[in-house]
């Protein structure tokens, strides 16, 4: 007869590491599943940035034979992993929220909720104030002569990158809180350290994005003002206090 698995023991965790992933695969697989039919009005909806601004009589192209079926898939399976981003970390802090002080479980909840709307705020950032600026942008500047034809899967591959690098830079704030809480760095470092930033923002900018100064501005200026709210919202996590051992977590958790 077989035995459960102690839940406390390496198998244990195992398991149920296996059984949240698990759970996490078939959600974004049953989204994608209700969102596949509507999957070229996606890309459609996608594409609208560029194609407001392309000049008359133009239009995108796709240079592979497959890449008219493939593009809109490619693009549903990533929309259906966003949009099941909420319930892919609740099955990860459920699996670490046991291990966590009582301290850390009050703290961890918001800045988990928070990180997901920030990241959802910084694809909508890009959708709907970077794409028209930067492609009103790019068209304009095309030499004489030259036809503006996107390919689709070109297009793709270049939204999904700012989608990510401006999902990622809205994170700022989450980051600083967790450095001032865990003690890594304090508020009055990062404070002092501020012309450094700037500067590396605009390094981080110059790397994330195509290689254009209205790109690299647009995602460097961003991040220095989230880095600032990050800033303003530390004074009021207070660093991780040094009772906060394992001797001391059952007190802490009562």
């Amino acid at each position: 007869m077989k035995t459960k698995p102690d839940p406390n023991s390496l198998l244990g965790h195992l398991l149920e590491l296996r059984n949240r992933l698990l759970r996490s695969v078939i959600v974004v697989l049953v989204v994608f599943a209700c969102l596949a039919y509507f999957a070229r009005d996606i890309y459609a909806l996608l594409a609208e940035p560029l194609l407001a601004v392309l000049p008359e009589g133009t239009s995108m192209i796709a240079t592979d034979v497959a890449a008219p079926f493939f593009a809109p898939f490619k693009l549903t399976f990533i929309v259906s992993i966003c949009l099941a981003i909420p319930y892919i970390l609740l099955q990860v802090w459920q699996f670490i929220a046991p291990a966590l002080y009582s301290r850390e479980k009050r703290l961890m909840a918001p800045l988990v909720a928070s990180s997901t709307l920030l990241f959802y705020g910084g694809i909508a950032f890009a959708y709907f104030i970077v794409f028209p600026l930067v492609f009103a942008f790019f068209t304009s500047v095309a030499p004489e002569g030259v036809t503006i034809a996107t390919d689709i899967t070109s297009y793709l591959d270049f939204v999904l990158k700012l989608f990510f690098a401006f999902g990622l830079s809205f994170e700022i704030p989450i980051a600083i809180l967790l450095l001032v809480w865990s003690g890594s760095v304090s508020r009055a470092t990062l404070a002092e350290k501020r012309p450094y930033i700037i500067v590396g923002a605009f390094i981080l900018g110059m790397l994330l994005t195509p290689p254009d100064v209205l790109s690299q501005t647009l995602l460097a200026i961003p991040m220095w003002m989230l880095f600032e709210v990050g800033l303003w919202l530390s004074r009021f996590y207070q660093p991780q206090s040094t009772d906060d051992t394992p001797e001391n977590k059952e007190e802490q958790q009562s």
